[in-house]
């Protein structure tokens, strides 16, 4: 009762790492509220291939559901198993990622149990909460927390009255880590059957097909990331030429994707990737809550900007006051000539 949930995503017998990002902060959140941390996965051939990537992070039960029809995804039976189980156990809080699964399997969850739901979160805390309308007083309720209106304005959600407090977060926006302490890390395998009803099956995936990723942003040491000010797709070519002699990955603004800059894989942000670099180096890039919400956790930030008042500047460590022309391409030249 009360404990902290998250569903793990998997494709094949391999867990998502946006899920085990969930399990770190989940972690955290049930060590916060005192309670436990449980986690639940379902596919097809998972049992005895899933659970050493999940219980290292602190998970103090696992539900694992091993199914001939529950892989590859479809909504049906997931929506099944997670209304059913949670019928039954009752937490308080839901984590899932920010995926296309997540997309589809959190408002079904929610939907079905009459619970609130926040998407794309990029913060997750407990608070307490005050409602000056009826006067009552909800304490260690989920903050959770959100760029809003275009990313004008940053949000704090709460769900005082209904269960569970359902949110979803983009991969790479948590970091995650083993836990160092102490787990129960029991492993239950339910009865499918009991939760999946026969007509859940009705709909089957005839082909199922993943296509791997092109770059690695989210795993770069260093990122180049360029904004509208790059001015074209073309002046966008001087970021790879940088970010070749850097042995970089090449990131955008949303302004820049929506301008044709850039391929809208590339974009960072809320509504994009999350990334946690060593060095972010932003160019022509203004700022916008949008933006720094998926770069703001860089060790080292880097602005070129001509606007020495550009939002941005305020939160990196070093400014470079000087239009993209004329800064890119002496970093080339400079890092051409002193790297190793």
């Amino acid at each position: 009762m009360d404990n902290v949930f998250v569903y793990c995503e998997i494709e094949g017998t391999v867990v998502a790492e946006v899920s085990q990002e969930l399990l770190t902060k989940g972690r955290k959140l049930a060590d916060e509220l005192g309670v436990e941390l449980h986690a639940v996965v379902a596919g097809t051939g998972i049992k005895g291939a899933v659970e050493s990537q999940i219980l290292p992070y602190g998970v103090d039960k696992l539900f694992v559901f091993d199914g001939k029809d529950l892989f590859p995804y479809t909504s049906a039976p997931h929506t099944d198993i997670l209304v059913n189980l949670f019928r039954e156990e009752k937490p308080q809080i839901c984590l899932m990622g920010a995926t296309v699964i997540g997309r589809d399997l959190g408002p079904r969850v929610s939907s079905s149990l009459t619970s609130g739901l926040t998407a794309d979160c990029t913060q997750l805390e407990i608070g307490d909460f005050d409602d000056v309308k009826t006067g009552k007083s909800y304490k260690n309720l989920l903050y959770q927390i959100r760029p809003a209106f275009g990313g004008n304005i940053v949000a704090t959600i709460v769900n005082p009255d209904h269960r569970p407090q359902m949110a979803t977060v983009r991969s790479g926006v948590m970091q995650k880590a083993l836990y160092a302490g102490e787990a129960r890390g029991e492993v239950v395998y339910p009865d499918v059957d009991r939760y999946v009803s026969p007509e859940a099956y009705v709909v089957k995936v005839l082909d199922h097909h993943v296509e791997a990723a092109r770059h690695n942003l989210k795993g770069a040491s260093i990122v180049v990331s360029g904004g509208y000010g790059m001015g074209s797709k073309e002046g966008f070519q001087m970021l790879f030429d940088l970010a070749k002699v850097l042995h970089a990955e090449v990131g955008a603004s949303r302004a820049a994707v929506d301008a044709g800059f850039c391929d809208a894989d590339r974009q960072i942000g809320q509504t994009g990737v999350t990334v946690h670099p060593k060095v972010y180096i932003a160019c022509g890039i203004s700022g916008q809550i949008q933006h720094i919400a998926g770069m703001q956790d860089s060790s080292i930030i880097i602005s070129v900007n001509s606007d020495p008042d550009a939002p941005i500047n305020k939160i990196a460590d070093y400014v470079i006051v000087g239009t993209v022309e004329e800064v890119i391409p002496k970093l080339i030249k400079y890092y051409k000539k002193n790297s190793k």
